[in-house]
């Protein structure tokens, strides 16, 4: 079987999970796991129909890491359930998923799903790392548009899309971005630091949308080259659009390292081959399977695991 790297954003699922099943399905002691069953199903449905022969679950050791915060304080703001004054801010999660956070992370490990994530940062900036890294083909699972900018064709990294649905999974290659947005994957990044992302509290460039910024781009390459044009009188650009670029001059100073994934993390040696269960730890599963009331949710997850 030809290797290949599956990486898991984590969050991203299990909130999926938790708002498409049920919230009444419960462990013995009264918790729910609707969150916790459906993204064993999700694993499930991944392996079975990707065969990844390495898989890690990338986690979000800060969901908003302070150095963003830094650069642009509206950065997740409107997020926010509490500030922790020098940590990290408490997410806004439901009730009923926060105490099956844990429970996911202790039953990957049993699993043998590695669960990687690197201090003041988000699960993005490791998957961005292991992808960069690593020495196989790759598919990134995700409902997060930020990480198009990770697809590349030529070292065949793969952006399996959540968005629409697990019925409805969507394979964005560099080419599908090209044919959606008129903008290399390369380019997604300033693409979005121009267009904004309301659901990250990024304002964008103010009157520049995604037709303008993707034709800026075609023209001129990447930001620096459109904030290079913005800035001599000598290039044809027209009077509005290069007055809303200069306009937004401290925003874009910033906002580039803010979108951008980090790629050269340190993480040690990752062990990501997918392998059978030890009998100690298919014993532990097993016992969980009844304590937390997982159903066939975790046997097939465990079939698709091998």
């Amino acid at each position: 079987m030809t290797e290949r790297l599956m990486l898991l954003d984590t969050a991203s699922l299990y909130f999926r999970a938790f708002y498409g099943i049920p919230d009444t399905i419960t462990a013995a002691d009264g918790r729910s796991v609707n969150g916790v069953r459906g993204l064993l199903d999700f694993i499930a449905r991944l392996v079975s129909d990707f065969e990844p022969t390495h898989l890690v679950a990338c986690w979000d050791e800060s969901w908003r890491p302070s150095w963003r915060v830094d650069l642009i304080p509206s950065y997740k703001a409107h997020r926010v359930a509490r500030e922790v004054p020098e940590g990290v801010d408490v997410e806004e999660v439901p009730d009923l998923l926060s105490p099956q956070v844990p429970m996911i992370s202790e039953l990957l490990g049993l699993l043998g799903i590695p669960v990687v994530g690197a201090p003041d940062h988000e699960a993005d900036d490791v998957i961005g790392t292991l992808s960069t890294q690593a020495s196989m083909p790759v598919d990134v699972v995700t409902g997060d548009r930020d990480l198009f900018q990770l697809a590349d064709d030529e070292a065949d990294i793969r952006i399996i899309y959540t968005a629409r649905g697990m019925s409805r999974l969507e394979l964005v290659t560099d080419a599908v971005v090209r044919a959606k947005y008129g903008v290399a994957a390369a380019q997604y990044a300033d693409f979005a630091v121009m267009r904004g992302d309301a659901s990250d509290g990024l304002p964008g460039v103010a009157g520049i949308g995604e037709k303008t910024a993707a034709g800026l781009l075609a023209e001129f390459g990447d930001l620096d080259g459109i904030r290079a044009a913005a800035g001599d009188p000598a290039v044809a650009l027209s009077a509005s659009v290069r007055a809303k670029i200069v306009a937004a001059s401290d925003y874009l100073d910033v906002a580039p390292t803010v979108v951008e994934v980090v790629r050269d993390l340190d993480l040690g040696e990752v062990d990501a081959a997918i392998r059978p269960l030890s009998a100690t730890a298919r014993a532990e599963v097993d016992a969980l399977t009844a304590e937390w009331n997982l159903g066939g949710s975790l046997a097939r997850a465990l079939k698709a695991l091998g």
